[in-house]
């Protein structure tokens, strides 16, 4: 889309919200239908599109993307009457006779922006909440993949029209201009870096946001822990989408006295999963672009490879790799990884692992593996994260009755089934009075009235 053509787009948008069309919950059941229709319809465009693109499986981009937006679609439209009502709260004494009721009415105006790791899922997602409440929404995906643009357009363009919903492709200059429009709501998923950007321009107009961001999610397997299940689900969590994940185990720690077993069976659900050569696996990812490729290949310079190591430029290919031998001020422990490198740091004692992650910026996800379901416990009371799972990795991403989001450096806000409703709504506080009785203490002159006040406000 032209830069100068965003404004009106917006200005379209605000139009169409005004004539109070979106807040009609027969309108946007009507919609969410259409967008469930349109992805059943186009499901085999969206296959092509992914492996197109990214390598992707059908199997993983039904499993990882269009199976839980069909799932929240569904949700959505089964609770959207219940979750729209007025919810009645009890009202006190001293504000006898009136009756109190919580609105939830769309914020208006929304702008959701969406990376390119899972495009679908986290585009589509947030975009349900949005039109769940009663919003208009611009959509703007990422600009690194074409087949999937396309699809995209295919999908919204064909079932709504874009003073409702809209799609706007680009790269920055087209993010800036989106920035600088007027918004009763941003909802962002990407880096911390470009979350911290966003969130400025919000401010300019005390618009809400929510971002979705990134981080290293620490991953401690224990002493106790059933190694060849841990080795598998870190192997199936982290080098799902070419480990493009921003929930995906990060780094691993691991107690010394296992250390070698666990990278034993990790080499093996390697092979289980991907063969001898992941290169030439249908279910293995490629590197979104050179630029990520390039990125990665310097973070392997530091350490010991143990698994994997190999990489071709030409296809994007990063073999699934576990590096030893990693420091805490390696290059590879300063930034998100995002690729299918796997650095492994040891302890002794479990109070230097939780230690260590205390120190670092809060992250997204945390996993921890152990057998001894109470120290578990005491290990999530002595952490903090958005989400995370105990024995397992990822998985809790999936269950749309979870919240879903970050904390600290990681993001803020949360969204999924309900949460996603009342992401994109306002809470509106109304009471209402009767006018039949009028309590007269409120009302000047006060003399003689502080004792009564008082013991009224304590009931």
């Amino acid at each position: 889309m032209e830069l100068n053509k965003i404004a009106k787009l917006v200005e379209s948008q605000r139009n169409f919200f005004v004539s109070q069309q979106t807040k009609d919950v027969k309108f946007r059941l009507n919609a969410l239908k259409k967008v469930k229709k349109a992805l059943i319809d186009n499901e085999a465009e969206l296959y092509d599109a992914l492996w197109s693109d990214m390598h992707k499986s059908s199997f993983e981009t039904y499993a990882l993307e269009l199976g839980n937006v069909l799932n929240e679609i569904e949700l959505h439209i089964r609770k959207l009457k219940f979750w729209a009502k007025p919810v009645r709260k009890s009202t006190p004494i001293v504000l006898f006779p009136s009756k109190s009721r919580v609105y939830k009415e769309p914020y208006g105006n929304v702008l959701i922006i969406s990376p390119w790791n899972y495009p679908l899922l986290l585009l589509i997602d947030p975009l349900i909440g949005a039109i769940s409440a009663g919003n208009t929404v611009v959509l703007k995906p990422s600009p690194y993949l074409k087949a999937f643009s396309a699809y995209l357009d295919k999908l919204i363009f064909s079932i709504f029209s874009p003073e409702y919903i809209a799609v706007v492709h680009g790269a920055r200059d087209v993010n800036q201009v989106l920035l600088a429009q007027k918004w009763d709501y941003i909802f962002f998923t990407g880096s911390s870096s470009l979350g911290k950007i966003v969130m400025k321009a919000a401010a300019e107009n005390l618009t809400p946001v929510t971002l979705e961001l990134g981080g290293k999610s620490p991953c401690i397997v224990d002493s106790d822990a059933n190694l060849k299940l841990a080795a598998r689900r870190i192997v199936w969590g982290k080098f799902i989408n070419g480990s493009q994940t921003c929930i995906a185990p990060d780094y691993l720690m691991v107690h010394e006295s296992v250390k070698a077993e666990l990278i034993e069976n990790i080499r093996i659900e390697i092979e289980k999963a991907y063969g001898l050569n992941p290169e030439e696996s249908p279910n293995f990812c490629r590197i979104v672009n050179d630029n990520a490729f390039d990125r990665l290949t310097d973070l392997m310079q530091h350490g010991t490879i143990v698994i994997g190591g190999t990489t071709n430029k030409i296809d994007r290919y990063i073999a699934p790799t576990v590096i030893d031998n990693v420091q805490a001020n390696y290059p590879i422990m300063q930034e998100e990884i995002f690729g299918p490198l796997l650095p492994l740091l040891t302890f002794n004692e479990l109070d230097t692992a939780l230690s260590y992650i205390a120190e670092c910026d809060k992250p997204l996800a945390f996993y921890y593996f152990s057998n001894n379901i109470k120290k578990a416990k005491q290990v999530i009371g002595r952490t903090t994260s958005g989400g995370g799972c105990i024995n397992d990795t990822v998985i809790h991403i999936a269950n749309s009755r979870l919240p879903f989001g970050g904390v600290g450096n990681s993001g803020m806000g949360k969204y999924h089934g309900k949460l996603s409703f009342d992401t994109f709504s306002n809470a509106r506080s109304i009471v209402f009075s009767s006018t039949r009785i009028d309590i007269p203490i409120k009302y000047p002159p006060y003399k003689n009235k502080l004792g009564l006040v008082k013991y009224l406000m304590r009931l």
